[in-house]
């Protein structure tokens, strides 16, 4: 076993600070042969790449990694009755998810078709009224708008049930998903999914924004090959990367191959505010600068979740789809509102979420339910708990009998494959998702049994990374070598997400020489170095736990701080931050 990064075995939160980089080698090897810093050669070197693949992970283009859509199962026979509806003048119903992968692809498709000279009819669920995922009397009310084809966007693979009757209807619906599947698929006229077990495209990591891509340029093609051009400007699908990226990211989807490559593109569109909905969704958040995948994923992605969170399903993608500026402005307004009721939400669920988790003993899984915990903030809490208790979580709401819940995972624990499992054993009303993430509705009869369920399926799993906590760290640094010049540096590995970590530092042996909470709960401080240097850090969330205590203790010992540097910007000032997650006490 290697060292631990400043021998550090036990941090304030009881990590184990383990070298991510196993073999120094690697990154002497890439610093020589490329002519590169040590510091982004030892973080490339940690992900994995080498002299061979530097190139292209440094920049990822579509053109070398967007594969011949036809390479996903049923996506020739999608493509081909979205063009026929497009030739014969029906509108295509689009129904969609709630969340930004959701509002993203419907967007997406819904902008592509009025592109091309159809017309989109697009229906968001209520999250309390409808819940997840499709149902019949919805994809009839799409038919009666005037919809020929009906496609179901992030959501469908499951619904067995709803595409029966739509089947029976006469509704031709066309499931363009990415969460896992059963051997058995929905009765529907296309079923694209990477995800399908017949399905050999590889590309069972992208988010349902890039499945809808994928189709996109499928659809394209297809209108293209028939001669719809001809007479009319054929769109490039490239413009609206932004929405895919955006998608991509908050769906925390690894950061990986294709994904990487739509994310990078589709933050270089971002940055030139092309979406009108976009642009004004960053004015009111005060950003000030390019985004970057922080931004998607912390600044813009929860305002768009807000609405469906909190009520208003169809804002996100009214937003998205806006041509007007001052509509746009309007429904940013609207959804900035919501985001923060939805955090005053989020912290009342939070508390009580969190009691009930420490009232339980161990297990590989933590599921916990409550009585009128509002279900539109249930995955942000659940994302909360696998931070706070380092293990798969499932946050359940309760009303009228009827749990709605959310789960997040850690990296290694499957919970969509478990979720679907417990549905197949007559567990749930319905549930489905993906490794890292999940969602089910389930009868509070059996809720004991899904809990008891979830924790046997997962015990393996867990078990298989258990041991001591570890945080994986790149490097140590002193003070004064946190500058923005490396920071610069390191953001050519980005975007960083799943399977592309932001690099994490350690510096050495700081001494905090002024500290204060700022906004209730965050501790800010100035750290000095040894040699006189001095950076600017903040705890989020520590005020009351042990790294808070630690920073704002006047006179403690120096400290090892674990981290991520970025560009704090203020007032047209830019300076080096440590964002910090973990310390250690220097001696």
């Amino acid at each position: 076993m290697a060292s631990a990064i400043l021998g550090v075995e036990r941090s304030l939160t009881g990590r184990r600070w383990r070298p991510r980089l196993a073999d120094d080698r690697a990154a002497m090897t890439l610093a020589q042969r490329l002519d590169l810093p040590e510091a982004l050669a030892r973080v490339l070197a940690a992900r994995g790449v080498t002299a061979d693949t530097a190139g292209g992970f440094l920049e990822p283009r579509l053109r070398d990694l967007l594969p011949d859509p036809h390479r996903l199962a049923d996506m020739e026979r999608a493509a081909g009755r979205l063009a026929d509806a497009v030739e014969k003048g029906e509108a295509v119903g689009v129904f969609g998810d709630y969340d930004v992968d959701g509002a993203t692809s419907s967007a997406l498709l819904a902008r592509y078709l009025e592109a091309v000279g159809a017309r989109a009819a697009v229906h968001i669920p209520d999250r309390r009224k409808e819940g997840y995922g499709p149902n019949a009397p919805a994809l009839a009310a799409l038919r009666d708008r005037g919809a020929g084809p009906v496609v179901t966007v992030d959501c469908g693979i499951s619904a067995f049930e709803p595409l029966r009757l739509a089947a029976g209807a006469g509704i031709d619906v066309i499931v363009l998903d990415h969460h896992a599947a059963e051997a058995d698929l929905p009765p529907a006229y296309a079923v694209v999914n990477p995800n399908r077990l017949d399905d050999a495209s590889g590309l069972g990591a992208l988010a349902a924004v890039g499945v809808v891509f994928v189709a996109v340029v499928a659809l394209n093609r297809e209108l293209r090959r028939r001669g719809w051009f001809a007479t009319r400007d054929e769109p490039d699908p490239m413009r609206w990367l932004d929405l895919v990226a955006l998608g991509t990211i908050c769906d925390s989807v690894p950061l990986t191959g294709l994904n990487r490559a739509l994310a990078a593109q589709g933050l270089k569109v971002m940055a030139a505010r092309g979406n009108a909905g976009l642009a004004a969704l960053a004015d009111v958040a005060r950003l000030d600068e390019s985004p970057g995948a922080y931004h998607a994923g912390f600044v813009l992605g929860p305002r768009i979740n807000a609405g469906g969170r909190i009520g208003a399903p169809d804002l996100g993608v009214r937003l998205l789809t806006a041509e007007d500026p001052d509509e746009a402005a309007g429904l940013a307004l609207k959804l900035d509102a919501l985001n923060a009721e939805r955090r005053e939400i989020e912290k009342d669920v939070l508390d009580a979420a969190f009691r009930a988790a420490e009232a339980r003993d161990g297990g590989s899984c933590l599921v916990v339910a409550g009585e009128g915990w509002h279900p539109g903030v249930i995955g942000i809490v659940a994302s909360r708990a696998v931070e706070r208790f380092g293990r798969p979580a499932f946050v359940i709401a309760l009303a009228d009998g009827v749990g709605k819940g959310s789960g997040r995972s850690v990296a290694g624990v499957d919970i969509g494959a478990a979720v679907t499992a417990a549905r197949r054993a007559g567990l749930l009303v319905n549930g489905g998702g993906h490794p890292m993430a999940a969602g089910l509705t389930v009868e509070e009869a059996k809720l004991d049994r899904l809990a008891a369920f979830l924790d046997e399926r997962l015990a393996g799993e867990v078990a298989a990374r258990s041991g001591a906590p570890e945080l994986g760290v790149d490097g140590a640094l002193g003070v004064g070598a946190a500058t923005d010049g490396l920071v610069r540096t390191l953001a050519r590995v980005g975007p960083f997400g799943v399977g592309n970590a932001e690099p994490r530092f350690a510096l050495m042996a700081g001494r905090v020489v002024r500290a204060d909470v700022v906004g209730g709960k965050h501790v800010r401080c100035i750290v000095a170095g040894g040699d006189g240097s001095r950076l600017k850090a903040i705890a989020f969330r520590a005020a009351g736990e042990p790294i808070g205590e630690a920073l704002m203790a006047r006179g403690g010992p120096d400290l090892h701080l674990a981290g991520h540097l970025r560009l704090d910007r203020w007032r047209g000032r830019e300076q080096v931050q440590l964002v910090v997650e973990d310390a250690a006490r220097a001696s």
